[in-house]
């Protein structure tokens, strides 16, 4: 686990994005996004994977760690990718059979439907990687609390949301340890055709959801024993503070927002 970086892990390091504050991030985040999806031409594209490059760099966090922590996501991605190219219409018809059909604009969508989960997966992996997990959650909870005056229970949002992204790597640790030790007896995962493959996850589905049970309960009781309580009003340890580069990093993105509404009208 040490040479990836997994959706959810944190990444200790001393680099620019991650001295920016929490609310800054996640709101980039967001707002970059948002931005992808009104990126439809190839060089709003590149424009918007120029700046997620520009970040990974900034984040100083190896690029290989990021792709090995991404790969994981690929086989969902191509799956979806497959969908779209044999179940889509329009444009030039390539190939036809019953309901399966090839079209170029089937797999015109399948390439942008690759990019944005692509992109998408990895700015969300980025955020994940440079925030605590308690500061992210903080940040949520600042961003959603106008939602307190429709009576919505944004503590427990909140503290839902820590909670998952906690144990995102924690699972994945023991998805890893559940493996070696089936593979020490013998278990062999690549083996046979795809029927057999699945049949092999079962050992591993198994002792993960014992864990991730026994993992709920000792969390539960923990907080039980410090007297965790929702309904009390909670204060927090660290605090978020604003800074200069929040605000230049804000006016960067704005800029950069504007160069992809240039390059959509190209």
């Amino acid at each position: 686990m040490g040479n990836m970086v997994v959706f959810g892990s944190y990444v200790p390091l001393n680099s620019p994005i991650h001295r920016l504050d929490a609310r800054t991030k996640l709101i980039l985040c967001i707002w970059y996004v948002i931005s992808v999806f009104f990126a439809n031409h190839l060089w709003p594209a590149v424009w918007i994977s120029f700046i997620l490059l520009i970040t990974l760099i900034m984040s100083r966090v190896p690029l290989r760690m990021y792709w090995t922590g991404i790969k994981p996501f690929l086989i969902v991605i191509l799956i979806t990718v497959c969908l779209q190219v044999l179940f889509s219409s329009g444009g030039q018809m390539y190939w036809h059979s019953g309901w399966i059909s090839i079209t170029s604009d089937g797999i015109k969508n399948a390439f942008l439907i690759f990019y944005r989960f692509t992109v998408i997966i990895t700015a969300s992996t980025v955020l994940t990687a440079t925030t605590p997990t308690l500061q992210l959650a903080g940040a949520f909870s600042w961003l959603i609390s106008p939602l307190k005056w429709l009576r919505v229970p944004v503590d427990k949002i909140s503290l839902m949301l820590s909670i998952a992204l906690r144990f995102v790597p924690t699972i994945m640790a023991d998805i890893k340890i559940i493996m070696n030790a089936q593979r020490s007896r013998g278990m062999d995962f690549h083996q046979g055709n795809l029927i057999t493959r699945l049949k092999h996850l079962i050992p591993i589905i198994i002792p993960l959801f014992v864990n991730s049970f026994q993992h709920s309960e000792d969390l539960a009781t923990a907080m039980e024993a410090r007297g965790y309580s929702l309904e009390r009003p909670r204060t927090q340890y660290r605090q978020l503070h604003w800074h200069k580069g929040d605000t230049v990093a804000l006016l960067l993105m704005i800029i950069a927002d504007v160069g992809i509404g240039i390059l959509n009208l190209i």
